[in-house]
């Protein structure tokens, strides 16, 4: 009997000719690129805050067009998700949905702080139903910016790990190219360049924001990518001297936003990076006398630059590093009295709520007159604050679901091989949400939009794989 030759596969039924793969490879593409556009569409026109309604339309429609060429990847995020991300989405979308509702005059004039709304109805000789929101188009707005950060999510829940590392430093750039807008900006002493004019802030770098410390903050979560992420290049050693150039200039950056918040946070990622690098040192157990030599060197000329670009920060604006600093003992801060009128509005609308997005609506009522001044307040500046106004008791347990949520996942990371690339974005929603503090962050499109790529960071690269996880190095 004749043996049997082995047969072998033609050229034409490769692995690499496969539909299946084609298929696999140019949906990778496809979502990664969706992500991009969405990022730096939100980044260049979300900026403004919601008096911008056009320009978060244009952000919110991209969203809208992503979503539509990639419905397998959103309903695939439902499949694969962890089942507490999904039910905090769930009820994300819920709550202002649910304020959305007709109901009869019988309840909804039960609720606390609907004194006004029952005698305008008494007045226009409404037929009585409502909704539960004080101001429904307010809240249906409210609403509508959860399309951004849910389509960048779901989406980004399919695309490889090596791609969203890619992403995480277009980002990165998107943080650079603020600084390059933010030049002249600080240079004319804001005559030049700035896109939203209303802020009149002379020499504060504001970038494509309406608010400094959005700036700041969206300069701090990319210093923060900048400092862990792994690079793209394969450059040697060369790539240390560009991290830490990018770094220093990030920092500036953040520097000239004048944004006390931001200055402090950016402590974050830098202590982030002095832990990981001091764990490395006591993890490693020998190293040569020429790698020590070459540290060493790498480590001089990191200084030198460090040093060169201080300089040219001194040199060019010798002032700028003590008003930011003479701004922390600033007493004269109107937060304070904001705060104390919206605490009575909380109070007024407890446990309810009043709607989300009517915090300026109500609290036009109850301002003060002692506390009244020019200016419109606008937010509450504490975003916890205001949430308690506009949600009450469930907005609050929402916040803390989502808290306990990052936590976990954060804790979850430390047994991944890519944990610090996770806890690149761990650190990005800290900032956030210690910013919300004394800001409303998330009331700005781009750095919501920014915060879900940050909580698809943590929570991709936090699952404990390592089959397919890159170098735990940084060059």
């Amino acid at each position: 009997m004749a043996e049997s030759t082995p047969k072998h596969r033609h050229p034409k039924h490769s692995d690499a000719s496969r539909p299946e793969v084609w298929d696999s490879t140019s949906n990778a593409l496809g979502v990664c690129w969706a992500i991009i556009a969405v990022l730096v569409i939100a980044v260049a026109f979300g900026g403004g805050g919601s008096k911008y309604g056009i320009a978060n339309l244009i952000v919110q429609l991209a969203a809208l067009i992503a979503l539509s060429f990639h419905r397998r990847t959103f309903f695939g995020f439902w499949n694969s998700a962890p089942a507490g991300l999904k039910l905090l989405i769930a009820l994300s979308i819920l709550l202002p949905l649910i304020f959305l509702i007709p109901i009869p005059p019988s309840i909804w004039s039960s609720f606390p702080g609907r004194e006004l709304m029952a005698q305008s109805h008494e007045l226009t000789g409404g037929s009585g139903w409502a909704s539960t929101s004080v101001d429904p188009v307010r809240t249906l707005l409210a609403l509508t910016a959860l399309i951004t950060p849910l389509a960048l999510l779901t989406i980004g829940w399919s695309a490889p790990r090596d791609r969203l590392i890619i992403i995480g430093w277009i980002a990165v750039g998107l943080g650079l190219a603020n600084f390059l807008i933010g030049i002249p900006q600080v240079l004319s002493n804001s005559a030049t360049g700035v896109i939203y004019p209303e802020n009149s802030m002379p020499g504060v770098l504001f970038g494509s924001f309406a608010n400094r410390n959005s700036t700041g903050l969206f300069l701090v979560g990319t210093l923060a990518l900048a400092a862990l992420l792994p690079s793209p290049l394969r450059i040697g050693q060369a790539a240390l001297i560009i991290r830490i150039f990018v770094c220093v200039l990030l920092f500036v950056a953040i520097i000239l936003t004048r944004s006390r918040t931001a200055l402090v946070l950016a402590f974050l990622p830098i202590g982030l990076v002095a832990i990981r690098l001091l764990s490395a040192r006591f993890a490693r157990n020998r190293s040569t006398a020429d790698a020590a030599r070459s540290k060493g060197w790498f480590t001089l000329l990191s200084a030198i630059g460090i040093v060169a670009v201080s300089g040219l920060l001194l040199a060019a604006a010798p002032g700028r590093v003590n008003d930011v600093l003479e701004r922390f003992g600033d007493s004269d801060d109107a937060r304070a009295y904001i705060w104390e009128d919206a605490s009575y509005s909380a109070d007024r609308y407890w446990p309810v709520g009043s709607g989300m997005g009517t915090f300026d609506d109500v609290f036009q009522v109850d301002e003060s007159l002692e506390n009244m001044t020019m200016r419109r307040a606008g937010r509450a500046h504490n975003d916890y604050l205001e949430v308690a106004i506009e949600a009450g008791l469930p907005g609050l347990i929402l916040i803390a679901g989502w808290l306990i949520l990052l936590v976990w996942l954060s804790w979850r990371a430390r047994t991944s091989h890519d944990r610090w690339i996770a806890w690149s974005g761990a650190v990005i929603l800290l900032a956030i949400a210690l910013q919300s503090i004394t800001d409303y962050p998330l009331r700005n499109m781009s750095v919501l939009t920014f915060a879900s790529f940050a909580l698809l960071v943590l929570a991709r690269f936090g699952t404990p794989q390592s089959r397919h996880s890159r170098q735990e190095v940084l060059p």
